[in-house]
């Protein structure tokens, strides 16, 4: 199935897991045969189960990722049905009450330099390959942190496993096959109570997942199991667009991703929503202001930075005459509404400002979506907005053009020329 400019809208009632989003894609209409030639290109051994069960009165798939046994090295456990009741872990199988483990090395599974290494020379389309690798970053970046490690420290017992390199390419494979433009997402779904790992016994949601759904709206789904797990909220965060209610669109295909079976007020189930619309989208943002008439324009550059680094989608500054005839400026920042609190935090921290005017309003936006081309002056992200009548704009992202220029010593605008020629290329080969 291939549609261009489908938007994706993941119902996640209760909740996400990397199997459940790839369940969901192949019910929609995900070519089995397509998923697993893409995903020949990774270079691992595995075998992909795709079964049709219920949950509750619904049909839906339920995907597994066989791994054979190697010679001398002893196969990860599956974790049962009793035990995962007991446990409270309600699906993923890419996640084991321990999934992830820093101290010992010798156990099933990879650190995260083997799986980047892995992902760049695997043989998969450039978007794909980014996109799976912007997942694994965030799952890594937020066990760290967890932790308390270095990145480059952090070992996956079971994340890093064959099965979770398919689950999340898979994910990044579907978005692709499938022409996807867009995803939007409802707020997720969290359960409560506790599981236990080789730490000891650890709260719902797992320390990585809620620090991976920072910023991100969730809701209570009032049961005692693991609804997202650390896969699923990666995935969700890095492909999801914006958070709300069904978008406009003309649904034209519906799936439904299996976790698993499991008692509950709600079936263990990830519904996805495939639909065409118009090409302008709406969200809702937070616009936050307030005047300056005694800060120093030597510190707008810092202050800038730290809104930017808390959330902000866009922060512009306006010359103004305020009371009693002063110079000053007026500072005006957007940004979704669940970063609010923390930009207004930054404006009362970095400014000698007394009060934030804040609103919400509704935006109309074109879908868009960031690729890394490859240019002679390396890798470089370029974003692309898709307008009207197919029109198609490119822009590579000014930072790392400008990096790329000092470092190679050319002309700033040789190195954008070249990024947003290759950009226009790789569209036109479907690439």
């Amino acid at each position: 199935m291939r549609s261009d400019g489908l938007t994706l809208h993941l119902d996640t009632f209760s909740g996400i897991a990397g199997n459940m989003f790839l369940g969901a894609m192949l019910d929609a209409g995900l070519s089995r045969k397509e998923l697993e030639a893409d995903l020949a290109g990774l270079g691992v051994e595995f075998k992909l189960r795709v079964s049709k069960v219920t949950r509750g009165a619904l049909a839906a798939r339920y995907v597994d990722v066989l791994v054979p046994k190697a010679k001398g090295k002893t196969r990860r456990k599956k974790t049962t049905k009793r035990a995962r009741k007991e446990h409270g872990h309600s699906h993923d199988h890419a996640h084991d009450p321990d999934h992830h483990d820093h101290s010992h090395g010798h156990e099933p599974g990879r650190h995260y330099d083997e799986i980047r290494k892995l992902l760049d020379r695997a043989r998969l389309e450039p978007s794909v390959r980014d996109r799976a690798q912007e997942i694994f970053a965030a799952l890594a970046g937020a066990e760290a942190r967890v932790h308390g490690v270095p990145i480059e420290k952090v070992h996956f017992h079971e994340v890093g496993a064959v099965d979770a390199i398919v689950d999340v390419t898979g994910a990044a494979v579907a978005l692709h096959r499938m022409g996807i433009t867009r995803v939007t997402a409802t707020p997720v779904a969290l359960g409560h109570g506790s599981v236990m790992t080789q730490h000891g016994r650890l709260p719902l949601p797992a320390p990585a997942t809620i620090e991976l759904l920072k910023g991100i709206p969730t809701v209570p789904a009032h049961e005692e199991f693991e609804t997202v797990t650390p896969t699923g909220a990666a995935i969700l965060r890095c492909v999801t667009d914006a958070y709300g209610p069904l978008p406009e669109m003309t649904p034209v295909s519906v799936g439904h991703g299996a976790g698993n079976d499991r008692p509950g007020r709600m079936p263990n189930l990830l519904r996805a929503i495939l639909g065409s619309g118009p090409t302008r989208s709406h969200d809702r943002v937070a616009q936050l202001e307030t005047n300056l008439d005694d800060f120093p324009p030597e510190h707008l550059d810092h202050l800038m930075e730290r809104l930017f680094e808390a959330g902000a989608l866009d922060v512009s500054l306006q010359h103004l005459q305020a009371k009693k005839n002063r110079p000053g400026f007026l500072v005006r920042v957007i940004g979704q509404p669940a970063d609010q609190a923390a930009l207004a935090g930054v404006l009362f921290a970095e400014t000698q400002s007394l009060g934030v005017r804040v609103s919400q309003t509704d935006r109309v936006i074109l879908p868009r979506e960031t690729i890394r081309v490859k240019t002679p002056f390396g890798r470089i992200p370029v974003k692309v907005s898709r307008g009207d009548q197919g029109r198609v704009d490119v822009s590579a992202e000014y930072d790392d053009c400008k990096r790329a220029a000092r470092k190679s010593g050319s002309p700033l605008r040789d190195v954008v020329r070249a990024a947003e020629d290759a950009a226009r290329e790789q569209l036109d080969s479907g690439v």
